[in-house]
């Protein structure tokens, strides 16, 4: 996963607003026509009950934009995802898990992190009040590598957040092999606690007992696994959970993300059969 870059640089000329403008002006009624007309065709007893989203593309879509810098990209990522949610409100979608930083990307240079640190500090500040009495919002990762003022803000978000019966998990400083190793670290450290010894420990490890020491245990897996930026693959995200998900590989630039390209990985996802490995 990719989500992060620079903090500066230099993306060349905008695109010409006037005429980007009158074709978002007239094609914008007839997206809304073709949106509805997806609503309706909907099957909602089959929609996802979890939804992944790896939320990818800001470097790329700050480019084609012509955005001054990586910062404004990264802002209209999150505003982005703060839409999502009222998308997800709407259908009644039960659980969100959104990844918006990896571990990998800590190992970028810190004057390349600092401008996306910055906007997700003030994201968690405004989820609060943008999530709703409805909705709990978690912090899934290794929280303990962020710098001060983000993990702080991360806890705060946990703590403060309502017991609503909707859930939204995000990844943040997330990696899904990580994941699996704390995991089965926690379950070792549980079983050599109650006294067990070495074979007994291995013999107690099992697939149902790994699953229940994940970052989120009491959530059902993902059903459907959403990438932005036309990359195919998962990047690590979810590694474990997302084993029999169904999975949207989308071309726009998560910035970018519509609600019609939500409702057709949405119709896409209703019409497939669904098999588990079987």
């Amino acid at each position: 996963m990719t989500p992060l870059a620079g903090g500066s640089m230099t993306v060349g000329p905008a695109p010409r607003a006037g005429s980007a403008g009158l074709r978002a002006a007239l094609t914008r009624p007839l997206y809304r026509i073709y949106e509805e007309r997806l609503l309706r065709s909907l099957d909602r007893t089959k929609l996802p009950r979890h939804i992944g989203v790896i939320l990818d593309g800001h470097r790329r879509f700050a480019r084609i934009a012509g955005l001054p810098d990586y910062a404004s990209s990264y802002r209209a990522g999150m505003d982005k995802l703060t839409e999502f949610l009222g998308w997800c409100r709407e259908l009644e979608v039960p659980v969100l898990t959104c990844w918006v930083l990896s571990q990998e990307n800590l190992e970028r240079p810190q004057a390349e992190l600092d401008p996306y640190f910055d906007v997700l500090v003030d994201l968690f500040g405004r989820l609060p009040s943008i999530a709703g009495e409805d909705l709990q919002v978690g912090v899934i990762g290794s929280v303990h590598m962020l710098p001060d003022r983000l993990r702080e803000a991360a806890v705060q978000l946990a703590v403060s957040s309502p017991h609503g019966k909707r859930r939204l998990n995000l990844a943040v400083a997330y990696a899904g092999r990580q994941e699996i190793v704390d995991a089965v670290r926690d379950l070792v450290a549980k079983l050599a606690a109650e006294g067990l010894e070495g074979a007994e420990i291995a013999g107690s490890i099992d697939a149902g007992a790994i699953a229940s020491h994940l970052y989120a245990a009491d959530l059902p897996d993902p059903d459907l696994v959403i990438r932005t930026s036309g990359e195919s693959r998962l990047s690590g995200f979810l590694l474990w959970q997302a084993a029999y998900a169904e999975y949207s590989f989308v071309d726009v630039y998560w910035p970018g993300f519509r609600r019609v390209d939500f409702l057709r990985a949405l119709r896409d996802y209703t019409r497939r059969e669904r098999r588990f490995g079987k």
